[in-house]
């Protein structure tokens, strides 16, 4: 018995776990997927969009955001902020309302809460459209909500209390009452399209109906005072600022302007016109009239392109007198608002920004400067504006490499405008970065994204292409938005989105990042590794050449793969920043599965499934390659677009899933019995640890494909032949688990131009279990990691114990062994596979500090196949704690996911959006931010005949006021849910068709569950 006894918790252990590890999701990065609607306060100049899954997010100033979901994963159809107040009322596709909060707690941040919702429903036996909602308009009393439907009835809703006001209700029959007998037997009134406030008399509400007829509506009097016969289909309506005209746009591609006045109860249209005619035109959906200073008003509308040849174009037009600009988005445009002076006093609106959704994008356009350009967003950035194929982080940048790639990056941004970001409302009370932490992404197209992750913004500070170094079959020098003066639509491209890949070849697998010397090292999908280095002036580089046949002419092997990339003689013009000077090119042109770069050696290792290579970027010479292809291994010579599989291998997994399921058989019949122990005998069992249960795990076989894949790739100074001398190593492991390495000879500074470097095979390890290697580390004689290359040169971390016996620990997919150096003898393990029956898919060393005191320990981060993340202590390879992170159906927000240096991490959780965790208790990245309400929360403007008139209304009543009448249904803390956007499984094939090792299908994507009550802080579940 005493043999399945372990010892008992620490409690000080215990203790300093709970101080330095922590589980958090913080943040989403990035753009939602799949947005739906868009609102804006002027008041608070806060922006709110939501999404097909049910969430909204507020953005103001950077660092202010909020985030909310609603209990049903239903699409946000429309938002609309409450004039004034710190609330807004979204309508989903359910046909429900929902009243949020912007909430001050206790801690002085403002929380975003839902706090009730309503569903307008009619008489028993009605059809749904007879309450389906078109239209909204939130009054600037603050007490109403007027809801045009699909009947043509407009309904009044109570607020805060959602009751409907049944006396108060417009209905189509007494609007046609007034109506010309011809016009009224011409058609029917259809339903509500466009609800709007007359901007100086709060009592006269304009709706507009489907079939063209507009109507001036006195609240008061409760009558119809202005009747305006429209002939066309109506989209949408406009009031000028002073009240005395209205926009109507329509279905044929026209706007009509109409007079209001007292004299003409009918009047006729003052103009109509059709800006892209005399042909077919698509239908204006949106306009809007800004008057401005200088006497020519801005006209802002969405469509209206001539049918036959820009029918496909999504637009965006301008016209301001004989400046006309048709803006072209790269996808289809949700909504868009025009940001002008709010102020009711004032007599024009000055628009100064135009602000688009657009479905994989947000643009905002600066109206204030000549020729229009667009303003670069400081969050909400297109992340995948081409597809994201794999991430790197570095933390804590110097200073100096930092500046250099920010400036680098200001001379590709001279077009952008230099407006201050207009959306700047609330205040963000998150305390500066502590560090510089930048997030590398590589792209299907061939570029490398630098952005800035140290705080809430996830912002683009540098982009790198390296399609110059190639020929394909776009001209890098053509200009998209180059067009002739006379082009009519005078159509100009803008936003960044373009999901169109010149060639996949040219797609990027691996980075790595040397932030002390600014090396840079890239490698791709046709096996081309590029080496970098950052020049902050433009220059004509001639790139050198080298290949590198990893199959070492070995006879019986054919490539079936793509073709490598044709490269360009000849010196190429590469713009500041990182410029390529040596492309080693990988035969057969695999993908590059594994890379590393030692700036202090100037050599740089890779990796495809053929085998690995050591270059000598200094030299710009090859110094050694190794096959590690199995004889049998045909697979691995098809290349990415064949995924033709023998028979045998087929046989092979037939007969594998089969044990497999009898083995989740046996599990499930030995959770039956225990679930049968009576409640006592487990309480007595819970007292006795026991040790667990480990699963047989059996080894692999030699034959089995992709054994030559190379996974990991590390450099190492450390003792490999004898325990006297040390020396520099290369070690590399593949998918057969057999670890290679070899003993490195670099010459010393002052002849390392004269002699070669020289490597030696000294070490061949092959794990009994044979599973994959995905991680490799060595440490020194204390038991600490060993620095990266030039860290300790700059004071950065502490020069590694050369005294004592090193380790080397190799991590497998089902195992942690440590082994004695330089012996290679086994010393621990930790067989995870069999204890916890998961596999092992990332792995890194993570730094974590207390949040007490000044105590810090190295531990090992890694993430399972089933999405699980485990901190395993070193050299003593204990468990730690355990979080679930990523569901396991998530093949690939596994396989995206990628660990920081400090214990944070980011994965996708859509094509377009990285969810940010923390591990650690110290660093923590996450929004506080406060919006706070005007004082008096009543005062509005209200309007006589004569003018305006500034006075004050009392206060909205109690939200507690009528919650037991008619539609008041107060929010309740509820059950946990989990990010309805995940539920939709062509997400997450999106996401996996483009990263690297996705494979196999999954339906559901999670991130952090949110409590219903929606106490949300700032885009955290408390």
């Amino acid at each position: 018995m005493r043999r399945f006894l372990r010892s008992g918790h620490d409690p000080v252990r215990e203790r300093l776990k709970r101080d330095l590890f922590q589980f958090n999701k913080t943040v989403e990065h990035g753009f939602p997927h799949q947005p739906s609607a868009l609102g804006y306060s002027s008041f608070f100049h806060l922006m709110a969009i939501g999404t097909r899954s049910g969430a909204i997010k507020l953005y103001g100033t950077p660092g202010v955001e909020f985030m909310g979901l609603h209990e049903e994963s239903n699409t946000v159809m429309q938002i609309h902020f409450i004039p004034d107040q710190c609330q807004l009322v979204t309508l989903l596709d359910d046909n429900s309302l929902h009243l949020w909060n912007l909430k001050q707690q206790r801690n002085g941040a403002s929380e975003l809460q839902e706090k009730r919702h309503f569903t307008l429903r009619g008489p028993p036996g009605s059809p749904p459209s007879a309450t389906q909602i078109t239209a909204i308009l939130a009054h600037s009393s603050q007490e109403f909500l007027y809801l045009g439907t699909e009947s043509g009835n407009v309904f009044v809703l109570e607020l805060p209390s959602f009751r409907i006001l049944e006396d108060r209700t417009i209905s189509p029959e007494v609007v046609l009452q007034q109506v010309p007998e011809d016009y009224r037997s011409r058609r029917s009134l259809e339903l509500v399209e466009s609800l709007r406030e007359h901007p100086q008399n709060p009592n006269q509400l304009l709706i507009g109906y489907s079939r063209g007829l507009i109507v001036l509506w006195d609240l008061k009097s409760n009558k119809a005072t202005h009747y305006f016969l429209g002939n066309q289909q109506l989209e949408n309506l406009f009031w000028q600022k002073n009240g005395c005209q209205i926009i109507s746009c329509h279905s044929d591609g026209s706007y009509t302007q109409w007079p209001v006045s007292s004299n003409d109860r009918q009047p006729e249209p003052l103009e109509s016109k059709m800006p892209y005619g005399p042909f077919p035109c698509k239908a204006i959906t949106k306009i809007c009239w800004q008057t401005a200073k200088n006497g020519l008003p801005y006209i802002v509308f969405q469509g209206g392109m001539p049918r036959a040849s820009y029918g496909d174009r999504h637009s965006i037009s301008v016209i301001h007198g004989n400046q006309q600009t048709a803006f072209d988005f790269t996808s289809r445009v949700i909504d868009f608002f025009v940001i002008a002076d709010p102020d009711p006093c004032v007599e024009f609106d000055d628009p100064s920004a135009m602000v688009v959704l657009a479905e994989e994008e947000l643009v905002v356009i600066d109206l204030k400067t000549p020729g229009w350009p667009s303003v670069q967003p400081p969050y909400l950035a297109s992340l995948h504006c081409s597809a994201i194929t794999c991430s790197h982080h570095v933390s804590n940048i110097p200073l100096k490499l930092w500046e250099r790639i920010i400036t680098a990056g200001n001379k590709q941004n001279s077009h952008f405008s230099n407006m201050p970001w207009p959306i700047d409302g609330g205040t963000s009370l998150a305390p500066d970065p502590p560090q510089r932490d930048l997030l590398l992404t590589g792209h299907e197209d061939g570029t490398v994204r630098f952005w800035n992750a140290s705080g809430v913004c996830l912002s683009l500070l540098y982009k790198l292409s390296t399609v110059r170094v190639f020929h394909t079959d776009a001209d890098p020098n053509d200009n998209m938005n180059q067009m002739g003066d006379d082009e009519w639509p005078p159509l100009r491209k803008v936003g960044s989105f373009d999901p169109y890949s010149d060639d996949p070849r040219l797609g990027i697998q691996k980075i790595f990042l040397c932030k002390y010397s600014g090396y840079l090292a890239v490698a791709g999908t046709a096996g081309q590794v590029l080496v970098m280095e950052l020049n902050d002036e433009a220059a004509e580089q001639v790139i050198d050449h080298a290949e590198a046949d990893l199959l070492q002419d070995q006879e019986g092997y054919r490539w079936k793969g793509h073709e490598r990339l044709k490269t360009r003689e000849g010196p190429v013009r590469f713009e500041p920043g990182f410029q390529p000077f040596v492309l080693v090119q990988c035969q057969p042109p695999a993908v590059v599965t594994s890379l590393a770069l030692h700036s202090e050696w100037k050599l740089v290792t890779f990796g495809t499934s053929h085998g690995f290579g050591l270059f000598d970027h200094q030299q710009k010479r090859l110094v050694f390659v190794k096959c590690t292809l199995h004889p049998s291994d045909q697979l691995a010579l098809e290349g990415p677009l064949s995924r033709v599989k023998s028979l045998k291998k087929s046989l092979r997994q037939s007969f594998r899933r089969i044990r497999r399921s009898r083995v989740s058989n046996r599990k499930q019949r030995t959770a039956e019995v225990q679930e049968g122990i009576p409640r006592y005998d487990q309480d007595a069992l819970q007292e006795i640890e026991l040790a667990p249960v480990q699963r047989k795990i059996e080894a692999r076989s030699a034959e089995d494909s992709f054994t030559g894949f190379v996974r990991t790739l590390y450099f190492a100074d450390t003792f490999l032949r004898d325990s006297s001398r040390h020396c520099p190593s290369l070690w590399a492991g593949t998918n057969g688990g057999t670890v290679y390495a070899f003993s490195l000879r670099v010459p010393p500074a002052e002849r390392r131009m004269d002699e070669p470097v020289k490597a030696e095979q000294a070490k061949e390890i092959q794990l009994m279990h044979r599973a994959p290697v995905v991680g490799i580390l060595v440490l020194d004689g204390h038991s600490t990691p060993l620095p990266e290359p030039l860290e300790a040169a700059h004071d950065l971390s502490k020069s590694p114990d050369m005294q004592g016996s090193h380790q080397l620990l190799v991590v497998s997919e089902e195992q942690f062994k440590i082994f004695t150096l330089p012996k290679v003898s086994s010393k621990l393990k930790l067989k995870l596979t069999a204890l916890e029956g998961c596999r092992v898919r990332k792995v890194t060393v993570a730094n974590f500090a207390s949040n007490k005191n000044e105590y810090s320990e190295n531990d090992l981060a890694i993430l399972t196949n089933l999405g699980d993340i485990h901190i395993i202590s070193l050299p003593s390879l204990k468990i730690q704690v355990r979080y679930h992170c990523i569901r396991k159906e998530d093949v690939s927000g596994i396989a995206s996911c990628v660990f920081t240096r400090y214990g944070q991490g980011f994965y996708l959780i859509s094509p377009s959006e990285f969810e940010r965790f923390s591990l650690s208790t110290k660093w923590l990245v996450e929004p506080r931010c406060l919006v706070e309400a005007p004082e008096n929360t009543g005062n509005n403007y209200v309007h006589s005949a004569s003018g305006m008139e500034k006075a004050s209304k009392k206060s909205n009543e109690e939200s507690g006021r009528n919650s037991g009448e008619q539609g008041g249904d107060e929010r309740k803390p509820g059950k946990l849910m989990e990010h309805a956007l995940l539920n939709d499984e062509k997400v997450l094939k999106e996401i996996q068709s483009t990263l690297e090792g996705g494979r196999g299908s999954y339906n559901d994507r999670n991130t952090r569950g949110i409590q219903l009550g929606h106490r949300l802080s700032n885009g955290g579940a408390e």
